[in-house]
């Protein structure tokens, strides 16, 4: 028997229920993992609220990405064997555990330059911040980007490639450490949004002209604003709606504009070259310190409860993991 979190009913953090599972043997094509650390995803509170007909069958465990150590492998496994470091991002539930089963196929290797927590907080991140700015927006250099949450798991990473691509970041953050953070990051400009208006701002910064791409994850708070920031012919990509669903809009406020819906990222991509390859370009740039992973929160796996509140409450910044070796 191992531990893990399981959820018995959709709701507040404190149905998220510490409890003994039993991990069986690994079936062909499947490697059994002892976890050394397990991201947290703003994805992993909606599946628990049942926000958005996202939550799996009760009961489950939650969680989306984590790394560890390879201990058992099943029939036909060749891309790893036991003793290998890897890390997952993984469309189906089930971190949350001190061990699990993992099909193979979604294992990547985590080079030695790569600390094991890193590869584990941003795993899920980084890839979606390749997603984000290499195929829902093709960042180039000279574009502006709008990028809500900036000081967040996946904004901090978005911040420092894009800017490293060459373009301008303008990022929005609710506090002054945040905002701190966010300049460290690559955002050449930042907008305190509980003090300034986030469309005159932008306005302001471009001259009128408004961004290229907005990034919003945020939804039902930002949502108008973001169109209103963008230029004509400008592109929204939305990627969560942590404050909920935005409310309808009419097809008028579409006109020149475009939106890329990708709420759930990983869960359609499930072209296999280019997670090896992408991943493989993440650890490489954080090796290379081109990229700074900010595991900024660390919580035992049995305290994700208060993990979870510390997230909502918008507390955090950068990556939030739970450790299971710390129970």
């Amino acid at each position: 028997m191992v531990k893990a979190i399981r959820v018995h009913e959709n709701g507040g953090p404190e149905v998220l229920k510490w409890e003994d599972v039993e991990v069986r043997d690994p079936k062909e094509g499947e490697i059994r993992l002892k976890q050394k650390a397990i991201g947290l995803n703003y994805l992993d509170v909606y599946m628990r609220e049942g926000r958005y007909n996202l939550s799996p069958p009760l009961p489950y465990t939650p969680g989306m990405e984590g790394a560890g150590v390879v201990t058992a492998v099943g029939a036909g496994v060749t891309s790893c064997k036991v003793g290998d470091v890897v890390a997952y991002a993984s469309p189906d539930v089930g971190s949350y555990a001190q061990e699990r089963i993992l099909p193979a196929s979604l294992a990547v290797h985590v080079p030695s330059s790569v600390d094991v927590v890193e590869a584990a907080a941003v795993i899920f991140k980084g890839l979606t911040a390749h997603l984000l700015i290499h195929k829902a927006f093709k960042v180039e250099r000279g574009h502006t980007i709008l990028l809500h949450a900036a000081a967040g798991g996946v904004g901090c990473l978005v911040s420092q490639w894009a800017s490293a691509i060459g373009a301008t970041v303008i990022g929005t953050v609710s506090t002054n450490e945040k905002a701190v953070q966010a300049k460290e990051d690559g955002c050449r400009h930042v907008i305190l949004y509980k003090d300034e208006n986030i469309v005159d701002r932008v306005m302001e910064i471009t001259s009128g002209k408004g961004v290229d791409v907005v990034y919003d994850s945020v939804g039902k708070d930002t949502f108008n604003e973001s169109l209103s920031c963008l230029k004509k012919r400008g592109y929204m990509v939305i990627f969560g709606m942590a404050s909920g669903e935005p409310d309808p809009i009419r097809v008028v406020q579409m006109a020149s504009k475009s939106i890329y819906y990708m709420f759930s990222s990983l869960r359609n991509e499930d072209d296999q070259e280019w997670l090896h390859v992408a991943a493989d370009e993440l650890f490489s740039k954080i090796a290379k310190g081109m990229l700074r992973v900010r595991v900024n929160h660390k919580y035992p796996l049995s305290h994700a409860s208060v993990a979870h509140t510390a997230m909502e409450s918008r507390k955090t910044t950068g990556s939030v993991v739970l450790i299971p070796d710390e129970e």
